[in-house]
């Protein structure tokens, strides 16, 4: 696949930023930025990261080409020095992250970049760009399989989603959430995702009856063949013609009928009758597969109200994140480092939500080993141990009074090295390894905490040193 430039992908300020650094002599200064956010979309115990492989690809090519240069000299206010340090441009920054597919939570960093202040400032844009849009729709995505409780999830939604990249990053993002393939043949093709369709109302409309063009398609595709039965009528029409093709066109060839699809109606109810219809001709084997503007509420009572659905196709409410479009990452400074010494930096705000946790810092997760489950995520200084053969003190930053003590417990480091003054030092995973991993680890997650109404709060805690300096600067500058 080939790699575009978008490193003019920025937003303004960056670039006048960055101008004024290079003006006051700081290109060179070490500073820290975090990447969090502040709340779970849709209310929820848990988000689900993703889209660090594109944030790899993005710094990997990062620079800057001569029509770059003429355009922002154009602009009139960018000085020739300023022209020619983007000319040279190269990247140096170290970058930690959370690995795609782990359950994360508010206020702790996700993505961590240290180096030269210009260049980690610069990619702020594109850090949030590729965290936030594929988090928001692999945290959908996993909300919606789920609710489906082991039945599959297909993702429908690439004529709904909001351009190209919405569509084939979207379909990535749901698959690494759990969703087990995708309508969107390009996402097939460059990420490996299995792509899977059949037919629309149109291909039956096109003959001159129903079950002509039940058997037509059935003589095209007897080893795959899922009927779509609601154009006319599900009961009447589309399940007994979708029972004679199979029987005259797929039966006899030596296959076996794959599925039958719903897109319309009480899917609950037309699901059970059809099942009963398909029991008795034979094909108990067969799939029952409903779609039609689904999400995990309305996949959640179908299945309550005993919907025979074995497999849920979901558009426009997964890949666009219907009920809540915007996963609100933002990127903060966190500390500045100047000859060795690490001075952390605080952002205030009236509004208590909005202050931010200085310092270079590391995060910890904690896991009960008689159960496996998380019990807390704990933010540390960057060189801070939490030990694991003594007990360990948890407390909440914001009602200090609330404390916990934990033995018997394995801590693991969520940040991992991405990049190395510049270079790229992780290996690429495989989209199929990187799903498993989430579905293992949200499983280490209390069912409590994976309500979709009122979840249990999951913790992240402050380490005394990390408390400490951010009481400290709340009282220099408050």
């Amino acid at each position: 696949m080939e790699r575009m430039n978008l490193t003019m992908l920025t937003d303004f300020y960056e670039l006048t930023m960055a101008n004024g650094y290079l003006a006051q002599g700081l290109q060179d200064r070490i500073a820290v930025f975090d990447m969090f956010f502040r709340r779970i979309p849709d209310g929820g115990g848990f988000a689900i990261t993703a889209g660090l492989a594109q944030l790899i690809d993005y710094l990997e090519g990062l620079h800057f080409e001569e029509e770059d240069l003429v355009y922002l000299r154009g602009k009139g206010i960018f000085s020739e020095d300023f022209l020619e340090y983007l000319r040279n441009f190269q990247f140096h920054c170290d970058v930690w992250a959370v690995p795609e597919g782990t359950p994360v939570f508010p206020n702790e960093p996700i993505v961590m970049v240290r180096g030269p202040v210009i260049e980690a400032q610069f990619i702020e844009t594109m850090v949030l760009l590729s965290i936030n849009h594929q988090s928001l729709i692999a945290t959908k995505a996993n909300r919606i399989v789920r609710a489906a409780e082991g039945r599959s999830i297909m993702e429908f939604g690439s004529r709904r989603a909001q351009g190209g990249d919405g569509a084939i990053l979207g379909a990535r993002a749901a698959y690494v959430g759990g969703c087990v393939g995708t309508a969107c043949t390009l996402a097939e093709r460059d990420y490996g995702i299995p792509a899977i369709g059949t037919m629309a109302h149109s291909w039956i409309q096109m003959f001159p009856s129903e079950l002509e063009a039940f058997r037509a398609y059935a003589r095209i595709y007897p080893a795959s063949c899922t009927l779509l039965v609601d154009t006319y009528n599900v009961l009447k029409s589309g399940v007994p013609n979708a029972i004679r093709a199979f029987q005259e066109e797929v039966v006899s060839r030596g296959f076996r009928p794959r599925g039958i699809r719903i897109d319309s109606g009480d899917i609950a109810w037309l699901s059970k009758e059809a099942r009963i219809m398909l029991d008795d001709a034979g094909f108990p084997d067969c799939l029952i597969v409903a779609s039609n503007s689904l999400d995990e509420f309305i996949i959640r009572d179908l299945l309550g109200q005993g919907a025979r659905v074995d497999l849920f196709g979901v558009g426009e409410r997964l890949i666009t994140s219907r009920s809540e479009p915007v996963f609100g990452g933002v990127y903060k400074l966190s500390a500045v480092e100047e000859n060795g010494v690490m001075t952390p930096k605080i952002k205030l705000s009236e509004n208590v939500g909005k202050i931010t946790n200085p310092g270079f810092k590391q995060v910890w997760r904690l896991f009960d080993r008689d159960t496996g489950k998380a019990l807390a995520d704990v933010v540390t200084a960057f060189e801070e141990e939490i030990p694991e053969d003594q007990p360990y003190e948890l407390f909440d930053p914001e009602y200090t009074w609330k404390r916990k003590t934990v033995t018997n417990f394995s801590a693991r480091k969520l940040l991992v090295p991405i990049f190395a003054g510049g270079k790229c030092v992780c290996q690429e995973k495989p989209l199929s390894e990187i799903r498993t991993y989430c579905a293992e680890q949200v499983e280490t997650l209390w069912d409590a905490v994976k309500r979709f109404e009122n979840p249990h709060k999951y913790y992240v805690d402050l380490s005394p040193s990390v408390w400490e300096t951010k009481n400290r600067l709340l009282k220099q500058y408050g």
